[in-house]
C-alpha cells in the first residue's frame, strides 16, 4: 500500500472541533480511501474576522490506487 498525506485547514466561527469537521467533511466529499487524519495545528484568526475564526490545520491521509 502507499499513501499520500495533504493539508487541509477547516474554518468554524465556533469551536476547533468544528473546524476540524469542516476540513474532514471537505476531504471525504472529494477523495476516497481516507485512512486517517491528524490535527497538526491549531489557531484563531481575530484580526479580520467579525468574533472568532478557528482554524484547524488537518493531514489527511488516503492510499492511493493501484
Amino acid at each position: 500500500m502507499v499513501f499520500k498525506k495533504i493539508t487541509m485547514i477547516g474554518t468554524s466561527p465556533d469551536s476547533f472541533e468544528d473546524a476540524t469537521d469542516d476540513a474532514l467533511s471537505r476531504a471525504e466529499a472529494t477523495l476516497e480511501n481516507i485512512h486517517w487524519a491528524e490535527v497538526e495545528n491549531l489557531g484563531v484568526e481575530v484580526a479580520s474576522a467579525d468574533g472568532r475564526e478557528y482554524q484547524a490545520e488537518v493531514e489527511i491521509a488516503f492510499e492511493l490506487e493501484d
